[in-house]
C-alpha cells in the first residue's frame, strides 16, 4: 500500500506532487499539513496530531466534509509525522513518501529525516521529498533513476559504512568504507540515467538534490 504523509513545512505544488497525491492507497495529514491538502483540493483519509497548527477554518473544512480527524494531547511523546508514521503501518503501507518534513525548524527537519531509519529497520520503503531534494535512508541498497548532471550525495550516519559501492555516477565507488563526518561522499552527480548504492554495513543517507 502506497501512503503518503503531508506535514505543514515547505511544500511546493507542483504538478508531480500532485499526481504522486492523486496515486495513492492511502493520504494523511500531519496536523497543519492539512492546509496543503486543502489548497490543492484533496481530501485525506485521516488527518493526526495535536491540532496546535492546523488553522480553525482548514478544520471545519474537512468536519464538514466528514474527515476522520484523529486528536492526541499536546503533552505526548511523538511527533505529528511520527504518529501518522504509527497509523500509517496500522492501516498496512508498504511504501511511505514524506512531504512538508523539512523547514526552518531544523530539530523538526532532522527529527523527520531519522524516521527513514524507524521505516529501515521495519522493511519499509520511504523517502523525504520536498522541492530541492529526494531523501532516502538505507541499510542494505537502492537503485535510483536521475538525469545527466544531477547531484547525489551519500552521507554515513553510523559511525562507520562499509562495503560501499556506487555505480553510474561520475565518482564511483567500490566496497569502499566511510565514516561519519567525512564528506567524500558529497556532490557526486549522474553520469547515467539511474545510479545503484549498496553497502555491507551502517546506515546510510542518500540526497538526490537540486541547486
Amino acid at each position: 500500500m502506497n501512503c503518503i504523509i503531508v506535514a505543514s513545512g515547505n511544500l511546493l505544488f507542483s504538478p508531480g506532487i500532485k499526481k504522486l497525491l492523486k496515486e495513492a492507497d492511502l493520504i494523511i495529514a500531519a496536523d497543519g499539513g492539512a492546509g496543503h491538502l486543502k489548497q490543492m483540493n484533496i481530501h485525506p483519509h485521516a488527518i493526526i496530531g495535536d491540532m496546535d497548527s492546523i488553522h480553525p477554518e482548514t478544520r471545519q473544512f474537512f468536519e464538514k466534509n466528514f474527515t476522520p480527524i484523529v486528536t492526541h494531547p499536546s503533552r505526548k511523546n511523538n511527533t505529528d509525522t511520527d504518529l501518522c508514521i504509527d497509523f500509517a503501518l496500522k492501516k498496512g503501507a508498504t511504501t511511505i513518501t514524506l512531504l512538508g518534513v523539512t523547514g526552518q525548524r531544523l530539530d523538526h527537519t532532522l527529527a523527520n529525516i531519522f524516521l527513514l531509519r524507524k521505516l529501515a529497520a521495519l522493511g519499509i520503503k520511504s523517502r523525504i521529498l520536498d522541492a530541492n531534494n529526494e531523501i532516502y535512508l538505507i541499510t542494505d541498497h537502492l537503485k535510483l533513476k536521475g538525469e545527466k548532471g544531477e547531484l547525489l550525495s551519500v552521507i554515513p550516519i553510523s559511525d562507520k559504512v562499509t562495503g560501499l559501492t556506487i555505480t553510474g555516477l561520475e565518482f564511483p565507488l567500490e566496497n569502499a568504507s566511510i565514516s561519519m563526518g567525512s564528506s567524500l561522499g558529497i556532490s557526486n552527480y549522474f553520469k547515467k540515467d539511474h545510479a545503484t548504492i549498496s553497502i555491507a554495513t551502517g546506515i546510510l543517507l542518500i540526497t538526490k538534490s537540486k541547486d
